[in-house]
């Protein structure tokens, strides 16, 4: 076993799952470009006031979960690792003043979060995110724009089986009655319930329902449903985000007891699952309109909405479905040699392909050359340039590994050829029409 490892509750993302990662952010970063979001990014660290105040002090997050950062000296000021995006983003739309700017404010960030908590299959201390933020914007329709937005980031990723929970958590108008009826309803069967929860019934009872214990299932089955007390506006709003769903095809289903982890969500919330892995531990990701939290962090008050997907969860279950695609190599072509000592010619040859935008990998080892093209089909590139004596004359030989062809090629007008082939493997087309396989 090596001396040191990865910490527990993290692991490293090797070549072909960072792959898997890098290919969702180019997804999340188009389709974010698509619907009008630009990007933002703000530190991985905040003033742990930030997120106590909006995520809420009695959330599993702030109780247990906060990954706080220790002080060399003390300087005044507590900080914490970020568990989750919005609370920073909400913060630095205070304080630079996007309140003067076009409304809503649509922003987007795709990092690391940071969550201290026991690690799990699926649950990490170190955990990457998709987050969308609208902050301007009351809704209804922007609610349904940003599910939707969910919904089409999770197909073109390749989880075209997405179910969708959608609820509506009230506001400060109509909530409190409810944690009333809530409280009236729990409080007789107080003796049954876990400490956690008990301690929950007197601080927070509208977390009871979020509660990851199984011994609540049954006694939550029954509580109150906030939907059947909504205020007029709340329910007026959820009829309209409901009938903009239906517009654009959306098909959802109305969970009662979904009311996310985070003190700061008002009216709607939703999550995403794959179907048949329900659960708090299997959520895909989720989101809501939080429209008191710019009030929470000090700025006036400002609607906004949004949602964080997790990347981590979407690489897990395309690998459960066998869906995960294989990293790519590294570079276009690697540049191997009839004579193994002549390294600097290899080099040479694949400095000046890459200055031309070709990534190209030089065989610098002293090896036969069998053993250099060896190498390189095991390194999976698409094309192997192979230096003879035909450079004498200004010439390579060009061997197409896929197609299993091999043609003379000017070394002028290598790079043109390999631009060429590569742009035709991508499509999925090979350019050569020699015997099919790989050689």
């Amino acid at each position: 076993m090596p001396p040191f490892r990865a910490p527990r509750g993290t692991r490293d993302l090797l070549p072909t799952e960072r792959s898997a990662f890098r290919r969702l952010e180019a997804v999340a970063a188009d389709l974010a470009r698509r619907y009008g979001y630009r990007e933002i990014e703000t530190p991985m660290f905040e003033e742990a006031a930030v997120f106590e105040r909006g995520v809420g002090a009695v959330t599993d997050v702030i109780e247990k979960e906060l990954f706080r950062i220790a002080h060399r000296s003390d300087e005044g000021e507590s900080w914490a690792l970020r568990p989750e995006p919005t609370a920073g983003i909400v913060r630095a739309y205070i304080q630079h003043g996007m309140q003067t700017w076009p409304q809503p404010v649509k922003l987007t960030m795709t990092g690391p979060m940071f969550r201290y908590d026991r690690p799990q299959a699926g649950r990490y201390r170190q955990f990457w995110q998709f987050d969308i933020e609208a902050i301007g914007d009351p809704g209804p329709a922007i609610d349904a724009e940003i599910i939707e937005l969910g919904r089409s980031f999770y197909r073109l990723a390749g989880l075209d089986e997405v179910e969708i929970l959608l609820n509506s958590i009230g506001d400060a108008a109509c909530r409190p009655a409810y944690i009333a009826a809530l409280t009236a309803y729990y409080a007789p069967h107080a003796d049954r319930l876990p400490a956690i929860e008990r301690e929950r019934l007197h601080k927070n009872p509208l977390r009871l329902l979020d509660s990851k214990d199984p011994a609540m299932a049954e006694l939550n089955a029954g509580a109150p449903r906030i939907t059947d007390q909504l205020c007029d506006a709340c329910q007026a709003h959820f009829t309209a985000v409901r009938g903009h769903l239906a517009v654009l095809g959306i098909v959802y289903r109305l969970e009662p007891a979904l009311v996310r982890g985070l003190d700061y969500y008002t009216r709607t919330a939703f999550e995403f699952y794959i179907p048949g892995r329900q659960g708090q531990q299997q959520a895909l990701g989720g989101g809501g309109r939080y429209d008191g939290l710019a009030g929470l962090l000090g700025g006036r008050p400002t609607p906004g909405i949004g949602f964080g997907l997790g990347l981590d969860r979407i690489v897990l279950a395309l690998q459960a479905k066998g869906a995960l695609e294989s990293s790519e190599a590294a570079s276009v072509a690697v540049v191997v040699g009839a004579d193994p000592a002549d390294t600097a010619t290899r080099l040479r040859v694949a400095t000046d392909l890459r200055a031309a935008g070709i990534a190209a990998r030089a065989d610098l080892s002293r090896r036969k050359l069998g053993k250099q093209l060896e190498s390189a089909a095991k390194e999976r590139v698409h094309f192997v340039v192979i230096i003879g004596d035909e450079l004498a004359d200004g010439n390579v030989q060009l061997k197409d590994l896929d197609a299993g062809s091999q043609q003379l090629v000017p070394l002028a007008d290598l790079a043109r050829k390999l631009a060429s082939g590569d742009k035709s493997h991508r499509h999925g087309v090979g350019e050569s029409q020699g015997p099919a396989g790989r050689s």
